[in-house]
Formats: structure tokens, C-alpha cells, sequence
């Protein structure tokens, strides 16, 4: 019988993450216990020893120094029924621009969350990194979340189900305001990923006696991704470019489908180029559909006069290239002191568009219980508030409306290295696309 073999996209974040991805990896093969033993050494010489799986997924000496992941590290592994590849996103304040080019190719989230006695509550608490994160994942498209209790066998836990359910009942009502559907979209599941217990089989039941759950694996294969239009016009957010006999760009195809031999246009500047091969990881393949992270060679342009944040796309319905644009907000938490009105400057964030921005005008304010629009006229707004208004940029961008393409319609507005306002993209001028 032919196993169908699903290709997906999960992003491991905050707090263990390394240790997690790393126990994957060694739990699906993909490291021998040869590798393992030199990881051990190098960690124990270093005085980590409980950082050793962490090794696997954090590459560089500087990662490994600090205990922190810095790039998005990548690596791929297979069950039964599907292909992964994780992008272990780095946790730190410092690093959330690269946790943004990783949360934009992703499909699913793994949340990881410490279950050590204080942990928890330094991320979660008002400015932690938890909450900047899910509020990140979600804007930028991880439409499904795992959220693991990580350090379930730490002395201070030993698999109490009070703490599990102390986290959950916490995290709930901050995942529904940040947008998901905990019902429908959320799991949450207890392991180790020091010890690799309750990831790719069941744990005992005289180790938590609780827990009549899946194990990490079986909850990843279960998680139906939404479907992407295969037959929809075709976009590509591109995320790097290099140089490769002809020029090769990189990123998810977020609708439609690209063959060898495709004609499209590199947006904003209007260049027409033609496909001249396609890969997936390492495979050249003749055709690539919507969801997969591809690599596409391309004649007719030169690396030089593209830039990250340019979108392939069809050429009988091209992407829109805008320098302003309406859009409806939701104020997180500005700085101190500081107020959202017209003339409010912040870097915008959208698939993979980094661009500064003003917001020129407020057009209305929502009432967040009915979700209608208030009669008043606005002139600035506080903390919690949604808002429409008018976003100018400098230089031309490529998005779409959130009611289109969700994935090239929503946004972070970021200031000083925080996150203070999530948002959709509500109306485009018109002949905006060429």
C-alpha cells in the first residue's frame, strides 16, 4: 500500500526548545548515539551537561556559549505518516526578527513551556517572551499549536498534575485573546525532552499515572493543517536570494503551484523571469505545490535587484505592490508613555517585508465586546484598543487583504525590539496592482 506522506512545517519556540527539537531528531534516527556521546562530552566540558541535546539543533559556537539559539536552525524527520521539518526559532529577546522569518514558514507551533517551579511565570508574565511569541506565531500564520509542559521531571515538578493544569488553565484564556481557538486549534501534552519521555511513545503509567494522552508524535501526525489553493494564483514570498548558475531565490509557496518551465513576475519591480528548476531540500522536483518551503532558479533577473520581502507571483494576477494601505490593529502594549495616534512611527513585520512605518490616520475604533465599529471620532488610542487606520511606507511592499490571502495580509508592528500591535490588512487603493 503507498503511504501518503504529508509534508509539514513546525516551529519549536521558547522556553527548552533545543533540547526538544535535539530529543526529536535522536528519537526518529536522524543523529547516532556516536554523535550523542560527542554532543554529552562537548556539553559536560563546557560545564552543561543538560545542554547536550540542545547541540543537535544549535550549531554555532555562539549558540552553544550562550545557551541560546541565534539562527533558525533546520532539520527534518519522518513518522508513519508524515515528513517534518522543525524550525527552532530562536527564544531570546535579541533574536525576534529571526524568529519571525521562521514563524513565516511555518504551519504548526510546538510552544514550549517550562514546567520549573518560576519559568514559567518570568515568560509569561506582562513583557515575558512567551506571550510576545504566541502573539508573533499566530499573526504570522501558525494556524495550530502544541503547547508542551517541558520539564514535567524536574525535582521540583515530578509529574504533578496540579502544576500541568495550574499552566493550562494560565495559558488558556491568553491563547484565546491572542486569537486561537483552543478547542479546535490547541493541544496541550506533558514530556521531558531532557529525558525524551512521553515524545515518540506513551509514557508509563507508573511515570504519570494522570496522563491518558498521545504521546509528542502522535499529536503532530494528528493535527490537520488548513489546505492552501493549489489552483490559486501563485505567490512566493521570497526570504533569501543567492547566486547559483543563474539566480536562486527562496521561500513558501503560499497559494497556487510553480513548474520548470513557469513564467511569473518578481514583484514590486515587474520583472519577468521563467522558472528554470525547482527544489525541495536537496531534491530537484518538477513541480511544487502550496505549503512546501522551496528553492526556484530563475532566468531573467539578477540577484542584485531582488530583496527579501519580494513576492513571485502570477502574471495574470499579480500581487499588489502598495505604499499605504487601511488596516485594523490591535494595540498589545506600547511602550511607556507612548501614544498610538496619527504619526506613530514602528517597524512593520509582514511574511517577509521588514519596512519602517507611520500611521497617518486613525479612521475608527472597535468596541472589542461587540466588534462594531464606535461612533466617536479617534484620535488616539491606549493599550488593548482596536483600531482601523491608514499604514504609509516608504518603498513599495507586496501584500494582499487578510480577507484574500490571510498569510500576506496580517502583520506585527514592532518598536525598540517589542512587539506592540498585531494586525490585518483591511483594503488596498485601488490599481494598486500594477
Amino acid at each position: 500500500m503507498l503511504q501518503v506522506v504529508l509534508q509539514r512545517e513546525v516551529l519549536i519556540f521558547d522556553a527548552g526548545k533545543s533540547t526538544t527539537g535535539g530529543q526529536i531528531l535522536f528519537l526518529s534516527g536522524q543523529v547516532d548515539d556516536r554523535t550523542i556521546q560527542k554532543y554529552e562530552k562537548e556539553a559536560k566540558d563546557k560545564s552543561r551537561e543538560s545542554w547536550y541535546m540542545a547541540y543537535i539543533m544549535d550549531t554555532n559556537e555562539e549558540e552553544r556559549v550562550k545557551g541560546k539559539t541565534v539562527e533558525v536552525g533546520r532539520a527534518h524527520f519522518e513518522t508513519e505518516t508524515s515528513r517534518f521539518t522543525i524550525l527552532d526559532a530562536p527564544g531570546h529577546k535579541s533574536y525576534v526578527p529571526n524568529m519571525i522569518s521562521g514563524a513565516s514558514q511555518a504551519d504548526i507551533g510546538v510552544l514550549v513551556i517550562s514546567a520549573r517551579k518560576g519559568e514559567f511565570e518570568t515568560g509569561y508574565e506582562r513583557g515575558g517572551q512567551t506571550r510576545e511569541h504566541v502573539q508573533l506565531a499566530k499573526t504570522l500564520g501558525v494556524s495550530k499549536l502544541l503547547v508542551v509542559v517541558n520539564k514535567m521531571d524536574d525535582p521540583t515538578v515530578n509529574w504533578s498534575k496540579e502544576r500541568y493544569d495550574e499552566i493550562e488553565s494560565k495559558m488558556t484564556p491568553f491563547l484565546k485573546l491572542s486569537g486561537y481557538n483552543v478547542k479546535k486549534d490547541v493541544q496541550f501534552l506533558p514530556l521531558s525532552g531532557l529525558l525524551g519521555t512521553n515524545m515518540k511513545t506513551r509514557m508509563d503509567k507508573a511515570i504519570c499515572p494522570w496522563w491518558n494522552g498521545p504521546c509528542l508524535f502522535e499529536a503532530l501526525d494528528a493535527i490537520e493543517v488548513p489546505p492552501r489553493d493549489p489552483k490559486g494564483p501563485f505567490r512566493m514570498p521570497i526570504i533569501d536570494k543567492f547566486k547559483d548558475m543563474g539566480t536562486v531565490v527562496m521561500g513558501k509557496v503560499e497559494s497556487g503551484s510553480v513548474t520548470e518551465g513557469d513564467s511569473l513576475l518578481v514583484m514590486p519591480n515587474k520583472t519577468q523571469v521563467k522558472v528554470l528548476a525547482v527544489y525541495c531540500d536537496e531534491n530537484k522536483v518538477r513541480y511544487a505545490g502550496p505549503g512546501e518551503n522551496v528553492r526556484i532558479r530563475l532566468s531573467g533577473i539578477d540577484d542584485e535587484d531582488i530583496l527579501s520581502g519580494f513576492v513571485l507571483s502570477s502574471i495574470a494576477r499579480p500581487i499588489a505592490a502598495v505604499t499605504e494601505f487601511d488596516a485594523q490593529l490591535q494595540i498589545l502594549e506600547l511602550l511607556d508613555n507612548a501614544i498610538f495616534t496619527a504619526g506613530y512611527k514602528a517597524i512593520l513585520h509582514i511574511h517577509s517585508v521588514v519596512e519602517e512605518c507611520e500611521i497617518v490616520q486613525l479612521l475608527q475604533q472597535i468596541d472589542p465586546k461587540t466588534r462594531k465599529p464606535m461612533k466617536k471620532k479617534v484620535l488616539f488610542v491606549k493599550n488593548g484598543a482596536i483600531v482601523v487606520c491608514r499604514v504609509q511606507v516608504n518603498n513599495l511592499i507586496c501584500i494582499e487583504k487578510f480577507s484574500d490571502f490571510t498569510q500576506l495580509g496580517r502583520f506585527t508592528l514592532r518598536t525598540e525590539g517589542k512587539t506592540v500591535a498585531v494586525g490585518k490588512v483591511m483594503e488596498l487603493p485601488s490599481g494598486s496592482n500594477f
